[in-house]
C-alpha cells in the first residue's frame, strides 16, 4: 500500500489554480494545512489567489508550451512537491473538422501532454522519498464520449488510461495515483461558465464535491472517484460496456443540442 501523505504541511502543486474548480480545490487544501504552490498562466490572478489562500508561492506557466511545462516541473521538484493536483484543462469542444491544427495541438498539450510530463518529472523524487500522491482531474468524458467532443474525450480517455497505468507502476514505491472524474459541475468550471441548460433529470454537483474528492484521493488513495449524480455515473458504466446503447440514450436526452451549445459558447477558450 502507498504511504499516506499527510496534507498538513505537504508541499502541493495545483495546476489551473485560477480556474473556477482550481480555486475551490486550492481553498480546500489550504484549509487542511497544505503548503500551496499555485500554477496558472496569469500572474496577477495567481498572486491574488495566493494572498487569499496564504500560498507559499506561485508558478506562472503556459502548459501548451513545452519549455514552460519543463520549467514548472523542475521548480516543483526543487520545491519538494509531495502532492501534484493536475487540474488544468481546456474545454477542447467542437467538431473535429472545424478545429484548426494549432487548436488541436494546444488541447492535447494542455489536457494530456502536460500532466504526463509533470508526473514524469516529479515521480522520481516521490519514489526516492517513498511517498507522494498524484491526482489527475479528468472528466466523465474520459469514460463515455459525447458529440462535438472528440478531442476532449481523446485527452480525457488518455488521461484516465495514463493515470491507471501509472498507478500500477508506482504502487510498489509508496506513491499513490488517483483520477477524479467530474460530470456537470454547477457554479464553477468550464461547464458552469458556458451556461448551457441541461434537460430535466440530468443533474449537477457543486464545486465543493470536486474539492472533497481531491481531498479523499490524497487521504485514501482510491484508483478512481467520479463526481456526478448516480444517474450520470450509471450512464458512464453503461457507456463503457455498451457505447452504442449509451449513445442512443444520450441522443434521446438531447445530447446533440447540449454539445452544440457547449462548443459554441466555449469557442473562445480553445
Amino acid at each position: 500500500m502507498p504511504a499516506r501523505v499527510q496534507i498538513a504541511g505537504a508541499t502541493t502543486l495545483v495546476t489551473g489554480a485560477t480556474g473556477g474548480l482550481g480555486r475551490v480545490i486550492a481553498a480546500a487544501l489550504r484549509a487542511r494545512g497544505a503548503r500551496l504552490i499555485l500554477g496558472g498562466r496569469r500572474r496577477e490572478e495567481l498572486e491574488r489567489l495566493a494572498s487569499e489562500t496564504r500560498a507559499a508561492g506561485v508558478a506562472v506557466a503556459d502548459l501548451a508550451v513545452g519549455a514552460d511545462v519543463q520549467r514548472l516541473a523542475e521548480e516543483a521538484v526543487a520545491a519538494g512537491v509531495e502532492i501534484l493536483i493536475a487540474n488544468a484543462a481546456l474545454p477542447a469542444s467542437g467538431l473535429l473538422v472545424e478545429l484548426g491544427h494549432d487548436e488541436i495541438e494546444r488541447m492535447i498539450d494542455v489536457n494530456l501532454r502536460a500532466p504526463i510530463m509533470l508526473a514524469r518529472t516529479l515521480a522520481p523524487a516521490m519514489i526516492s522519498r517513498g511517498r507522494g500522491q498524484i491526482v489527475f482531474v479528468s472528466s466523465l468524458a474520459g469514460k463515455v464520449a459525447s458529440p462535438a467532443s472528440s478531442i476532449y474525450s481523446a485527452t480525457k480517455f488518455g488521461l484516465r488510461g495514463f493515470a491507471l497505468g501509472l498507478r500500477a507502476d508506482l504502487h510498489r514505491h509508496g506513491v499513490g495515483v488517483t483520477v477524479v472524474s467530474p460530470g456537470f459541475i454547477s457554479d464553477a468550471g468550464m461547464f458552469a461558465r458556458a451556461g448551457v441548460p441541461l434537460p430535466a433529470g440530468v443533474g449537477t454537483r457543486p464545486p465543493d464535491a470536486v474539492a472533497a474528492a481531491v481531498i479523499r484521493a490524497i487521504e485514501r488513495d482510491p484508483a478512481e472517484l467520479d463526481v456526478a449524480p448516480l444517474s450520470l455515473r450509471m450512464g458512464a458504466v453503461v457507456g463503457s460496456v455498451a457505447p452504442g446503447l449509451a449513445a442512443w440514450g444520450s441522443r434521446t436526452l438531447g445530447s446533440d443540442r447540449i454539445a452544440e451549445q457547449l462548443a459554441d459558447r466555449q469557442r473562445g477558450e480553445r
